[in-house]
């Protein structure tokens, strides 16, 4: 057992309110995440799933649970978001949005109650998220903190797809909520690999799309942690030598070696995937080009 799984082993008797909060879990052969999402969400209001054709037994899973199960071709992570948006019946107008190998604890879980009860002005929360691998939360290698949206009104919010992830637009105010939100996958390192080469490839096709792009400073002070994030990170693409740096910014100097030697490991895992969207847009370039 993992350091964290005592975080939702008493999720029922220290959370008492029914959260009014609609889960929504985007899945793809989830049978060895899915358990451990649902377990955490007992007192939402709400549980659905949103699959992408599994052919494993993440549909037995959720109707051993008697959890709504829904199933849409994938073609990005924002594109599934807003056809969920669109084409699932839910009964809240609050949504969680979570992947199978995230968790809510039960303080964010309250907080999250308490919060959108006196929230008349707002469009989305945005919440912290806490990695971790081999039982061990990587507070430093994994650059925490991390923010994402998860929180969102349904009818405030639409997503787009972005390389292998997904941005928003919010009507409304954009929160921050105190609580983080557990990010444990229990499928391994080759599935870890696996899916870093399918990212690198999206993040190589969409970093490819803003090379004449011009970079503008209010992007890099700009209020909004996400708009900064993601000023520093397009810099970050036009930077030669940019997985050597990646490790030396994310071990020395955001202190991975903090984390011992899973940090070192988990900061030169990341280092290669920085080298695979490299290697990858050469590629690309070099194909273009013939």
């Amino acid at each position: 057992m993992s350091e964290t799984d005592s975080e939702t082993d008493n999720l029922t008797s220290s959370l008492t309110l029914v959260v009014p909060v609609t889960a929504v879990i985007f899945t793809l052969n989830e049978e060895i995440n899915l358990p451990h999402c649902l377990a955490s969400l007992t007192n939402f209001d709400e549980v659905l799933v949103v699959d992408s054709f599994s052919t494993d037994a993440t549909e037995k899973i959720c109707k051993e649970q008697q959890i709504a199960f829904y199933q849409h071709a994938f073609e990005g992570f924002g594109s599934q978001r807003n056809w969920a948006i669109d084409h699932v019946p839910m009964r809240n107008d609050w949504i969680l949005i979570l992947d199978a190998d995230e968790r809510a604890t039960p303080q964010l879980a309250r907080e999250m109650a308490q919060r959108i009860a006196s929230a008349p002005m707002v469009g989305a929360f945005q919440v912290r998220r806490r990695f971790y691998l081999w039982g061990k939360w990587l507070r430093y290698s994994s650059l925490y903190p991390t923010w994402v949206v998860r929180l969102i009104h349904r009818q405030r919010v639409r997503y787009e797809n972005r390389g292998h992830s997904e941005t928003q637009t919010i009507q409304g105010e954009l929160a921050s909520l105190t609580q983080d939100l557990i990010d444990e996958n229990h499928k391994g390192i080759d599935d870890w690999f696996d899916r870093q080469h399918r990212y690198a490839s999206k993040e190589a096709g969409y970093e490819l799309s803003f090379k004449d792009a011009p970079l503008r400073f209010a992007a890099f002070v700009s209020p909004d942690p996400l708009v900064r994030r993601h000023a520093l990170k397009r810099l970050s693409w036009r930077v030669p030598g940019r997985a050597i740096l990646y490790f030396l910014y994310a071990y020395f100097i955001r202190g991975g070696f903090l984390d011992g030697a899973a940090g070192y490991r988990f900061c030169l895992m990341k280092t290669s995937y920085q080298h695979m969207i490299v290697v990858k847009k050469l590629e690309r370039r070099a194909t273009s080009m013939t």
